[in-house]
């Protein structure tokens, strides 16, 4: 066993115990035991594709929801033959390694993953803080990074040309909701924003800020608080007493919960509070229970979506049908939407490449232009998804409701009583 407990997992056999990996109940086994590779796929080159993942630390839940749908595409696309590439069809192999949600880790078992693993693919982890260390490490040999769950410009703002990602940037998100709240709630005229410190949260905040000004919006209150914070009383105070229309979090999941029930101990409210990325999780509404509801949010992805496309999933349907079979009939979030985007991505891209040389992979992905279950997938000039129209959710009767776009509503905004 490595220094790394690391995970080697050849995919042409079945996942064990794939919900228990939504629910946290199996990574310490998988952190203890290395599977291996079964005799289909070790009788053949195979196409390595490697996974820096977050099974433990603070970012555990995130990282087993990427492992989970790499586990599903792998075992599907085997068993359909694996994916050809210049006359020759290989199975997949994801190679993963904890990286214990610690970021120089992370980079150390990219760069492994490049040096000793020779995959030939990299998936970056959760995370645009961690997505850039990782990002470094492909373009430094030359091996193609995907990232699906980092939607920070300054992520991709130095020009690396191994680096892509599958979601479409921040500033499409915001701009998106505050025109569409100051339209359906034409008194909004104030927003308070509380954000963490850290690369996604901070960016989200930056470009709410932003966006409401250019909404017409009047920004009474804006601060950030440290990565670790407990206690937000003293923010959530001076948000109470500037008494906006609009009070905006944003932050990680545990951090969401912990401020929203801070907020209900100090009767901090107003008539519309949005968490981001909260409710787009299970484990926020969950965590909540009554205090999740009419709480707005937004996301990149939502299974309600009607898309068509390329891969073993040819419709967001039957990849919603298979995921609820494998996590016991959990409903996905965007993290697994975007992840298994990527790979499904991946199914066209590398038989388009005609080699595992990681220049021509590079330059397939460049000029990749796709529809997948997922939805569009157009690379801009600095490697982002380019922009397309996001979910607003927001949580109704303990279930999520899509407020828009028109194409997927289910249903209208419903405003807080103070």
């Amino acid at each position: 066993m490595s220094d790394y407990n690391s995970t080697k997992l050849s995919m042409g056999r079945s996942q064990v115990g794939r919900a228990g990996f939504l629910n946290g109940i199996l990574p310490a086994i998988f952190l203890a035991v290395a599977v291996t590779a079964v005799p289909m796929a070790a009788a053949q080159e195979t196409i390595r594709i490697g996974a820096p993942l977050a099974l433990t630390g603070g970012l555990a839940d995130e990282g087993m929801k990427q492992q989970l749908v790499y586990g599903m595409w792998a075992e599907k696309v085997n068993a359909a033959g694996g994916i050809e590439v210049n006359g020759t069809s290989y199975q997949v192999e994801i190679v993963e390694y904890d990286y214990q949600s610690d970021g120089p880790r992370a980079g150390q078992l990219a760069e492994r993953l490049a040096t000793r693993d020779r995959v030939h693919v990299i998936m970056a982890p959760f995370g645009s803080g961690h997505t850039v260390i990782t990002g470094t490490v492909g373009e430094r040999y030359r091996v193609p990074t995907i990232a699906c769950v980092a939607s920070s410009e300054s992520v991709f703002s130095n020009n690396n040309p191994y680096l892509f990602g599958t979601l479409s940037p921040n500033a499409n998100m915001t701009e998106v909701m505050a025109r569409y709240l100051k339209e359906q709630y034409p008194d909004l005229n104030s927003v308070a924003i509380l954000g963490r410190d850290d690369v996604f949260p901070k960016s989200m905040a930056e470009a709410t800020a932003t966006a409401a000004e250019q909404a017409g919006l009047e920004v009474v209150y804006r601060e950030l608080y440290s990565v670790g914070t407990m206690d937000h009383s003293s923010s959530l105070t001076s948000i109470r007493r500037a008494s906006p229309d609009w009070i905006y979090v944003t932050g990680y999941t545990q951090d969401l919960i912990l401020a929203r029930r801070q907020m209900a101990d100090l009767g901090v409210t107003a008539p519309i509070i949005t968490m981001v990325t909260g409710p787009a999780y299970e484990e926020f509404t969950e965590g909540l229970g009554s205090l999740a509801e009419n709480v707005t949010s937004s996301s990149w992805w939502h299974h309600s979506t009607t898309y068509e496309g390329y891969g073993i999933w040819p419709t967001t349907a039957d990849f919603y049908a298979d995921f609820l079979k494998a996590s016991g009939g959990s409903n996905p979030d965007y993290i697994h939407g975007s992840c298994a985007g990527s790979l499904a991505m991946l199914e066209e891209v590398l038989p388009r490449a005609g080699s595992l040389d990681g220049e021509a992979i590079r330059d397939a992905l460049a000029a990749t232009d796709i529809m997948t279950f997922y939805g569009s997938i157009r690379f801009g000039e600095n490697g982002m998804n380019e922009a397309r129209d996001l979910p607003i959710i927001q949580v109704q009767n303990g279930e999520i409701v899509v407020l828009a776009p028109d194409s997927i509503k289910s249903g209208d905004l419903e405003l807080i009583s103070r």
